[in-house]
């Protein structure tokens, strides 16, 4: 299917009411608003195809670039192609819900996650830190260093309540994730997650609103959930 078939289909499937939605957490034009769900039968049309996908992220339109993460091959992209992504990622929900989902399933996953980390940039320390809980809630608990997943939860405590405002909602996530989906360390992130306490951010209209990792972590045990692994990381 050609570049052009793709974008008159999503365009079809556009939505006033979900483009004020995503225009309203930070998209903006061009942005056609299609669910994430009325992607699906396009993409079991097209399957995987990594120079579409790039021709689609190229475009800068919000829903072909959402599109482009589905149908994107991982494991075919390299450290060059993910971060050329995230430096077109103008929002959270292109960086951690496109890139770094993206990005959890590349065998330099890991390696590329922890490059973002140490940056300083607000959005690529969000995608990696996500991209790692995406790869943690997904792969089996030996595909991680116990040590390095240890020392991870150190610096989240250590720097969450000063970092950039999305930074911190995903340092949070990070430390429930490890603390629900990674066995060997769930005691050590409660500790973390207790430790940290509640983590302030800015709400919606200048509200201020508070992150709790312990609270989540509690709710799993309460549920039976600790161990979860999903069975897919993208749609």
């Amino acid at each position: 299917m050609e570049l052009d078939t793709v974008m008159q289909e999503l365009e079809s499937l556009g939505k006033e009411r979900l483009k004020k939605m995503y225009v309203s957490n930070g998209a903006h034009e061009p942005v056609f608003g299609v669910a994430t769900g009325e992607m699906k039968p396009l993409f079991r049309k097209i399957k995987i195809n990594q120079p579409l996908a790039e021709q689609l992220y190229a475009t800068g339109n919000y829903d072909a670039m959402y599109f482009a993460g589905i149908i994107a091959d991982p494991k075919a992209m390299t450290a060059s192609d993910f971060d050329r992504w995230i430096d077109t990622a103008y929002f959270y929900m292109l960086s951690d819900y496109v890139v770094a989902v993206t990005l959890a399933e590349a065998p330099i996953a890991q390696d590329v996650s922890d490059d973002w980390i140490a940056s300083g940039n607000e959005l690529k320390m969000s995608a990696g830190w996500n991209s790692y809980c995406w790869q943690i809630g997904n792969q089996p608990d030996d595909a991680f260093s116990e040590r390095k997943l240890a020392g991870m939860l150190d610096l989240a405590a250590q720097s969450i309540h000063g970092a950039p405002e999305r930074a911190k909602y995903a340092m949070n996530q990070f430390i429930y994730t490890v603390g629900i989906s990674y066995m060997p360390l769930h005691a050590k992130a409660l500790e973390t997650a207790l430790a940290v306490g509640p983590v302030e951010v800015n709400g919606t209209k200048g509200k201020a609103k508070y992150l709790n990792a312990a609270e989540t972590i509690r709710k799993a045990v309460e549920k039976k959930q600790i161990g979860f692994k999903r069975k897919h990381v993208r749609c």
